[in-house]
């Protein structure tokens, strides 16, 4: 399989299983988009491990399987055949994405394991800095983002976060998982707040990483929605139409912003 399959193989998971992200992918230049399909099919993957089996075991060695692969890459040892982490591996290789990123992401989805919620706020921030935080300083880092401006793209990446969570808030609770350490409407309101104000704070040395910010383009309409009506999070109706997203997204590309 060459490096072209293996990259469309990672945009048709992308698009089958995270369509809004496929959508704004599309948005990007041509040549930063195999690198983004790689990054997401990689997360598409690992946050599925935990809910395709009701077996925490079972889950627990499939997130093993991750973290043992990722080492594999770094080790310069064989790499699995996988459709994904065949071009994952040329991608680390090609952009040096840190190995700790990529550690932290997989070892943080152990919680959805489990129905247990989060010991305090503490523990929650480190879950979602983890996961949406890590992911997207992986997204800006593939699309030539300086390392130094880590930190700005996991501040970003936390309040992305926080919009998708609230987003998926109702099916989550559906499946007895309850991951606000505090659901009041005040605490949510202010959650949201916290949220919109990293995103609207960070600052980037250069437009590099704007093709993988712009994967967050709807969440701060999201992150403003519920701190105005904290309620809205229970209505599971934060996304807007379709018709909506696309006209966001395409002013966003207009505009070259995110």
């Amino acid at each position: 399989m060459n490096f072209e399959e293996d990259i469309g193989n990672c945009a048709d998971l992308v698009r089958r299983g995270d369509h809004d992200r496929f959508l704004a992918i599309m948005s990007a230049p041509v040549k930063e988009r195999g690198a983004l399909f790689v990054i997401f099919a990689f997360n598409l993957e690992v946050v599925r491990a935990p809910w395709v089996t009701k077996e925490p075991m079972i889950s627990e060695m499939r997130l093993q399987w991750w973290i043992d692969s990722i080492d594999e890459i770094f080790q310069g040892n064989t790499i699995r055949k996988h459709e994904v982490i065949i071009p994952l591996a040329k991608l680390i290789k090609q952009k040096n994405l840190p190995k700790q990123l990529f550690i932290e992401l997989i070892n943080a989805r152990r919680w959805d394991i489990y129905k247990k919620p989060h010991d305090h706020a503490y523990a929650f921030d480190d879950y979602i800095m983890a996961t949406s935080g890590n992911l997207m300083a992986l997204a800006c880092l593939a699309v030539g983002m300086p390392f130094s401006d880590i930190n700005s793209a996991k501040e970003y990446g936390y309040g992305d976060g926080i919009a998708r969570l609230f987003v998926a808030i109702p099916i989550l609770e559906e499946n007895n998982r309850y991951p606000l350490v505090n659901g009041t409407e005040n605490a949510v309101s202010l959650l949201a707040n916290t949220a919109l104000n990293k995103m609207n704070s960070v600052v980037f040395s250069d437009k590099s990483a704007i093709p993988a910010l712009r994967l967050a383009w709807l969440s701060k309409g999201i992150l403003i929605k519920v701190q105005k009506n904290p309620k809205s999070v229970i209505s599971g109706i934060l996304y807007p139409s379709e018709f909506i997203k696309k006209l966001l997204l395409f002013s966003k590309v207009i505009k070259r912003t995110f």
